[in-house]
């Protein structure tokens, strides 16, 4: 079976971070590398509402998650010990969480870099946790 690896922060769970698992999940087994808390507060800015027991409990309860993991190092690109152990075929991430220096280390190893069309489902809203976050402080 195809192997599919994502990776974020998943700290404000959403119907958006539902929709990007069940697409990310038609593409293969669907492992999901959750950044800690320590990588969240350094590239946030700002403390987990959820701390990284929770996130990870919540995260692999998901029906088209086969496997959830805490991510062991930091930075944008702290799955790198887990992508090398996992082995994933595609590496599929949103708009947002696109960039050069993640594309070129996936490619550099192989694997398909696929972004995703950031769909919401049945005419779902479109969601995203900054939106959430801004609406919340109005």
């Amino acid at each position: 079976m195809t192997k599919v690896f994502v990776s974020g922060c998943f700290d404000v769970l959403h119907s958006g971070h539902i929709r990007f698992f069940e697409e990310a999940a038609q593409y293969g087994d669907l492992y999901v590398s959750i950044g800690s808390d320590a990588t969240v507060e350094e590239l946030k800015h700002r403390k987990t509402l959820y701390n990284e027991k929770e996130r990870l409990y919540m995260v692999s309860s998901i029906r088209f998650v086969k496997q959830a993991f805490i991510a062991q190092g930091n930075g944008k690109l702290d799955f790198k010990e887990e992508i090398k152990q996992i082995h994933p075929d595609i590496f599929f991430v949103n708009s947002d969480g696109d960039s050069a220096e993640k594309r070129e280390f996936i490619e550099n190893l192989g694997i398909r870099y696929v972004v995703s069309n950031r769909i919401p489902k049945d005419l779902l809203p479109i969601r995203s946790t900054t939106a959430i976050r801004q609406e919340l402080h109005k």
